[in-house]
């Protein structure tokens, strides 16, 4: 599992990278088009999407493992579910953190 994500994000780098040169070779008048100051929007939306997904990604991997763990606890111990719930808590907030980076980066 660890190599398709680390695979997967190697190709899209790669990707992201080849399209940003793709733009350096037009011509020189949508060059300078190009270079105005909104074409940095292009990035901050690529910025915002990337965090958001990564860290849902994380959030998810994370739930998964604290809520196999919290039901394995609490088939032999019933007592230890209140215990558990918190943790899936703290790892869910991976999310809303990337979410709030993500919105940070759109209004800044």
């Amino acid at each position: 599992m660890k190599r398709l994500v680390v695979l997967f994000a190697l190709v899209f780098c790669v990707l992201s990278g080849t399209a940003g040169f793709a733009q350096e070779t037009q011509g020189a008048a949508e060059a300078v088009s190009e270079a105005a100051p909104g074409s940095t929007s292009v990035w901050k939306y690529f910025a915002a999407a990337l965090a958001v997904g990564i860290s849902c990604i994380a959030g998810g991997i994370a739930v998964g493992q604290i809520g196999s763990a919290a039901m394995g606890a609490m088939s032999e111990n019933p007592e230890l579910s209140g215990k558990a719930l918190p943790y899936a808590g703290l790892a869910e907030g991976i999310c809303l953190w990337g979410f709030l980076v993500a919105l940070l980066i759109m209004i800044f």
